[in-house]
């Protein structure tokens, strides 16, 4: 019997919110967006805490295999310390909150400066976390060892008598794999796309730049699948992946089967300028839409996309003129279909969005409200 992996997306506004639940059970949550105001009824957004708690309990578990933060920015980051426990300090532990046994950062969320906004505060909460956890050696993953971390390193373990390498073991460099993850073992492996050491050596740290960047590789029977996990990058960050991989000859995880597009479906992601009806990709980003395998998704963590009046003049994120030049592109590869994840199945009740990956194919289960129920229905699965 071939194995069924699944990746969620939840319906959290202009925020990120994923998770990959493997067939053996493990569970790896990307970036985390609660707003209070969901957990009013009637407004559109998910009551985010209340139903990664429902899962838990129903999958008979108090934790995250994995906790993922992509970057630092609000909406990747906020209510996380109400509802997480955190090891570093009593205040943010109960029997209510829930424990993470992994923790996975860039390097820019060690050693960034904070600053007095109260939107650091959420910051300054984890940041001071995944120190606690990189001194305690345990329990954590840094991606990328730019000067600043080496040079925090050195410091902080001088003061405990150990070597300034002594936790290079939990650090990871872009181009390579995560441990703790294995096709064999796990069914799945963790490819690092970024940061780069230079996102965070080049003065100040710009956190999109420096965000988390995977190829998720998965595996149902001998069928594989792609899955690019995109931080907020911006098109500069993407041309750089692309020229890296590339001439590391990993052309191969440039491809995908799904892929979580970044920033909300900003033009930013895909050039500098937004056009008139349709960005039109930098050159490698658009080699990068290309990658796309026949039967792809791309999906948008956003607001509603919607081509109306006054779309085209919108200043903030998502832009029409993006979905479009995504659109194109998922068209040119054969794909299936450009997801937003407040719109699905409609604008004023979005569910999480369920992918599904089987030997038989990507399948996307999808909540489609009639009156007051939600049916389940399923799309035919592509072929592997």
């Amino acid at each position: 019997m071939s194995e069924t992996h699944k990746v969620i997306f939840y319906p959290v506004g202009n925020g990120d919110t994923s998770q990959i639940v493997l067939d053996n059970g493990r569970r790896v949550l990307f970036d985390f967006c609660h707003r209070d105001k969901a957990e009013d009824d009637d407004t559109p957004e998910i009551d985010l805490k209340k139903r990664l708690r429902g899962e838990l309990k129903e999958a008979k578990r108090e934790d995250f295999d994995v906790v993922a933060f992509t970057h630092a920015d609000k909406d990747h980051i906020q209510g996380s310390t109400d509802f997480f426990w955190l090891e570093h300090a009593e205040k943010y532990q109960g029997k209510d909150r829930i424990k993470i046994k992994e923790l996975w950062v860039p390097a820019a969320m060690v050693v960034e400066s904070a600053s007095n906004d109260e939107q650091s505060a959420e910051f300054v909460i984890l940041r001071q976390e995944a120190r606690h956890r990189l001194l305690a050696g345990k329990g954590i993953r840094v991606f990328s060892k730019p000067q600043d971390l080496a040079d925090w390193l050195e410091f902080a373990l001088k003061a405990r008598g150990e070597k300034p390498d002594a936790r290079d073991h939990l650090i990871v460099d872009a181009g390579t794999l995560v441990p703790g993850f294995s096709l064999d073992a796990d069914k799945v492996e963790f490819f690092c796309h970024s940061p780069f050491i230079k996102h965070c050596d080049d003065g100040d740290i710009v956190r999109n730049s420096a965000a988390l960047v995977f190829n998720v590789r998965l595996k149902s029977g001998k069928e594989l699948f792609d899955y690019l996990e995109v931080g907020d990058a911006e098109w500069g960050d993407l041309e750089d992946i692309v020229t890296a991989t590339r001439r590391h000859k990993n052309d191969d995880r440039l491809e995908w089967d799904l892929f979580n597009i970044p920033h909300h479906c900003s033009y930013k992601a895909l050039s500098d300028e937004k056009g008139d009806k349709e960005t039109v990709p930098k050159p490698l980003v658009k080699e990068l839409l290309l990658e796309g395998r026949a039967g792809a998704y791309i999906v948008s963590c956003s607001k509603p996309v919607n081509d109306d009046k006054g779309a085209y003049e919108q200043v903030q994120p998502p832009h029409i003129q993006a979905r479009k030049a995504y659109e194109s592109h998922l068209a040119k590869v054969d794909g299936r279909k450009f997801l937003v994840t407040m719109s699905e199945p409609n604008a004023s009740r979005p569910k999480p969005l369920e992918f599904e990956f089987t030997a038989s194919g990507l399948a996307l289960k999808k909540s489609v409200v009639v009156g007051s129920a939600a049916i389940i229905t399923s799309t035919a699965p592509r072929a592997g």
